[in-house]
This record gives structure tokens, sequence and C-alpha cells, in this order.
């Protein structure tokens, strides 16, 4: 599989990269924004030097032209000094709609091969 369309085995959906895409999240008493590395309908890679405990809950609002985007997640994966996967576990009422929007218009631009070697990316 080339890695311009990564789409493994344990994926359900595809992720895109996501530049100029920023996310405010609190997790594990911390609050940050992170610039976000790819995003799917299932999870997001927010890079940040700051590791989180796997499990952890977040709160994420993106920043975002297609409205406002409030989902909680859970830490799955961490990749110290890069960032940390989230899986999406709930979004709000109503925001879903511009999540799917942002997805459909990074979709449009491109499915993109993870910005970190695939050993590092999340799944």
């Amino acid at each position: 599989m080339s890695e311009s369309n990564v789409f493994s085995a344990r994926r359900l959906s595809p992720r895109f990269e996501a530049q100029g895409i920023w996310a405010y999240w609190h997790c594990d008493g911390r609050a940050e924004t992170s610039t976000v590395l790819n995003i799917g309908r299932r999870g997001v890679f927010l890079e940040t030097g700051n590791a989180r405990p796997i499990d952890s809950i977040a709160q994420v609002n993106f920043l975002v032209h297609e409205g406002q985007i409030r989902v909680e997640g859970v830490v799955r994966h961490v990749a110290g000094g890069h960032g940390v996967g989230l899986r999406f576990t709930a979004i709000q009422v109503g925001d879903r709609r511009n999540l799917l929007q942002l997805l459909d218009r990074l979709g449009r631009v491109r499915a993109v091969s993870s910005p970190l070697p695939l050993s590092l990316a999340w799944t």
C-alpha cells in the first residue's frame, strides 16, 4: 500500500492531512492550542510536545471555517515529542455537519500520507 493513501486494516475511515487547522484542547488538567496534523471521522492527531496519558479524556474545539466543531476524545496514541492521537468518543449536537463539511473539503484537496513515519502515525 502506498503512503499516499494511508488506510490500514485497523483504520475504519481515511484520515486527511490538515494543513493550517488548529485545535484548542483541554486534557489531563492542561489546556493547549495545537496544529492538527491529520483528521478523520473517528479521530485526530494533534501536534504537541506534551504527552498525555493513554486513556485520558480530552475536550477539543477545532478552529475552522466550517463553523464550530466540539468533540470529546480519548488519548489512544502518544508519539513522544511529536503529538497525540485521539479517538473521538462524542461530538456536540449540531457540530457533526461541520465536521463532515471539513472532511469533505480536506478530501477534495487530497487524501495524503501520514506526516509522521508510519511507525509513529496514529491508527
